[in-house]
């Protein structure tokens, strides 16, 4: 497995997320949800909370866990959790919120693709969850890598937003195909962004990042190459953020279409078994 980073697309999107974790703690839009957290209630969205059921005593492996909300909900349930993260900021914002709360949660700062040599035991769930896969420049070899990290009988969690709904872009109130289904891990999808998608306004110093979209053949195809079976794809009409302005809460935690605007499936689930 080739980590090198000869273009720099690694540093560039590590720094951009360094930054973001040091706002998404401070939180000031609540869009993580971290004071409620840290109110004793559990911001795990409900797709997920439905979806993943009963977790105590489950080993979980949280990877691209950000800075720890979902892992330390999961904690809180009574899974013994590792998160992992390759932003430093996003790691020590994590161990914060754990000390912080006195829950035992476990979170290492390394590359995904390194977390087979990171993370040596075997875990019951590999859970990666909302805007993990497009920073990945190699589905196939992140699917590898769960493969990898799972016990025998453990499962995939993945609840992402759909890929197709990821190639429209805005243009005068109405959504028109512009990013390729599927992007060449030497061609990122190159983006500056002003501020953080979470909505607080201010202003970033680390503005450019670099993304690769996956079709859902291949995230499907990755995942069962790597010898996992598919248990269930489901697919929602609802998303975690405002991805376009058109869009309007939904229930809570989410956004969907506008009544007048046709229905289109903004994000999945899946969850995988290793046998």
């Amino acid at each position: 497995m080739n980590n090198s980073d000869p273009r720099g697309w690694m540093h560039a999107n590590r720094a951009w997320w360094d930054e973001h974790a040091t706002i998404h703690l401070r939180d000031a839009s609540g869009f993580y949800g971290v004071d409620r957290f840290r109110a004793g209630q559990d911001p795990l969205l409900d797709i997920v909370s439905e979806e993943i059921g009963d977790v105590r005593g489950k080993r979980i492996a949280h990877l691209q866990c950000h800075i720890g909300i979902d892992a330390l909900c999961l904690a809180r349930r009574g899974a013994i959790v590792t998160g992992l993260d390759y932003s430093a900021a996003a790691i020590t914002a994590a161990q914060s919120l754990a000390a912080e709360n006195n829950l035992s949660a476990t979170f290492v700062c390394g590359n995904v693709y390194d977390a087979p040599q990171l993370l040596t035991e075997k875990f019951d769930i590999v859970y990666v969850s909302w805007g993990s896969l497009n920073w990945l420049p190699d589905i196939w070899d992140w699917a590898e890598v769960v493969g990898a990290l799972l016990a025998p009988g453990g499962y995939l969690y993945l609840v992402e937003q759909h890929p197709s709904f990821a190639t429209l872009k805005e243009f005068d109130g109405q959504l028109h195909p512009f990013y390729s289904w599927r992007t060449p891990i030497d061609r990122p999808v190159v983006t500056e962004v002003q501020s953080t998608y979470s909505g607080e306004q201010q202003r970033l110093e680390h503005t450019r990042r670099h993304e690769w979209e996956h079709p859902l053949s291949d995230i499907i195809g990755a995942i069962t190459e790597a010898g996992l079976w598919l248990a269930y794809l489901r697919e929602h009409e609802v998303l975690p953020w405002k991805r376009f302005s058109m869009m309007v809460p939904a229930r809570i935690g989410f956004f969907c279409m506008p009544q007048d605007r046709a229905t289109l499936p903004l994000s999945f689930s899946l969850k995988a078994f290793k046998s």
